[in-house]
């Protein structure tokens, strides 16, 4: 009797290397979820063993009752901090990525602006964020401007740099084939920056939320930060500490968001 072998079609196998790789990002989001709920637990469980006061360190469930409290106004002032967020990042990510087109097409223009956008980078930021009362009073606008003065240089920064790193040859040889300067860049250049400038996002992402908290911190009569500062005299550590949960759950899911644009962007993108 003859052995029939089985063959294995091209469809199949891609099918196959999909249906791995969702298992293992199934597998991964399995394993980050068991840490994070194992660090809720431990940490529950170390306050209520060691009886530590809840002005030093609430437990998780002294924090989440803060919630239920209409004094805080959580959803309002959560609202406030995901806008000045929200605005300070999208602002970053176009402006950082305009000046890196604009440097990768113009030498001078880079000579003339690179240099004063690493000069303007190194200003405290905490420093402007007075000023920025001065020039535009309270409220969201100048929280929205303090986040986007931190997180658009990274995003700039990995953007030029993706731009500039393509191999001289290529471009050696897309203009001996008479290629426009705009198929160069749609063909070649955006394609092999897209890494980069996703990574400048990601960066940017965790430093928006920073700057959006510091603008909170500095002056402000809405937002988290807002909440941190008000019960900070009374030693409402647990309404701090939610806070600060809070924060942490915007700056993921901003985070997260980049990394399903890039996904969907870019195939393979990793982590």
């Amino acid at each position: 009797m003859e052995a029939q072998s089985i063959s294995v079609g091209p469809d199949q196998t891609a099918a196959s290397i999909v249906a791995a790789k969702r298992r293992a990002h199934a597998m991964r989001l399995l394993v980050v979820i068991a840490v994070h709920v194992g660090m809720v637990v431990l940490w529950q469980l170390s306050v209520d063993f060691f009886r530590v006061p809840a002005f030093i360190l609430p437990s998780p469930i002294a924090a989440l009752k803060t919630l239920a409290s209409p004094n805080y106004a959580w959803p309002a002032n959560t609202l406030v901090s995901a806008t000045e967020i929200g605005g300070g990042y999208l602002l970053g990510v176009f402006v950082g990525v305009t000046l890196a087109l604009l440097f990768s097409w113009s030498r001078i223009f880079t000579l003339i602006l690179l240099p004063l956008c690493v000069s303007l980078n190194m200003i405290p930021k905490v420093a402007l964020g007075p000023l920025f009362i001065v020039w535009f009073s309270y409220g969201i606008l100048p929280n929205i401007l303090i986040a986007f003065t931190i997180c658009f240089f990274p995003v700039l920064l990995t953007t030029a740099r993706g731009l500039s790193e393509v191999p001289p040859d290529l471009l050696d040889l897309v203009r001996s084939l008479k290629g426009t300067r705009w198929q160069l860049f749609r063909k070649i250049q955006l394609p092999g920056a897209l890494p980069y400038v996703f990574s400048g996002m990601k960066v940017g992402a965790v430093l928006a939320v920073a700057g959006a908290v510091v603008g909170e911190f500095i002056a402000s009569e809405r937002g988290l930060g807002y909440i941190m500062i008000q019960v900070q005299s009374s030693l409402d550590t647990p309404a701090m500490l939610m806070a600060v949960i809070l924060l942490t759950m915007l700056g993921v899911m901003l985070y997260g968001a980049v990394l399903g644009i890039e996904r969907l962007v870019i195939r393979d993108a990793r982590v």
